[in-house]
């Protein structure tokens, strides 16, 4: 399944990441899932919102430059060896590589999701189904 994710390149100071959540806050959006990234001077905040169009404007209003990409998702088993057997190992079978990802807790009991970045996005939804 694709979904959207909103990305904010920010300042690797104290409090720039509290402003971003602020603006989530005052509009009232759930993030869904959070990644933050660095490097020794920026960083990338990676968001799966409720909300992701709303989202997108808040950040604006809030001075931020973000940037809405499509990304793929999917289910995977919370169990060892889950990502790998069913994400990694069939990806790499089919070259697509992983650019990126990040995975959280589905609330289904035993479930995870995994949001990637892949050099072949239509390809990786019909593998990962």
């Amino acid at each position: 399944m694709m979904i959207k994710q909103v990305s904010v390149f920010v300042e690797n100071k104290p409090g720039r990441l509290s402003a971003i959540l602020q603006a989530m806050d005052k509009s009232k959006i759930n993030i869904r899932a959070l990644s933050v990234s660095e490097t020794a001077e920026f960083g990338i905040v990676r968001m799966i919102l409720d909300n992701p169009d709303d989202g997108a404007e808040a950040l604006k209003k809030a001075g931020f430059t973000s940037r809405t990409d499509m990304m793929v998702t999917a289910e995977i088993p919370d169990i060892p060896s889950g990502l790998l057997k069913t994400v990694v190992e069939p990806l790499g079978k089919a070259d697509i590589n992983i650019d990126y990802f990040y995975a959280f807790l589905d609330s289904t009991p035993g479930r995870a999701r995994i949001v990637l970045k892949v050099s072949n996005p239509e390809k990786a939804e019909t593998i990962l189904g």
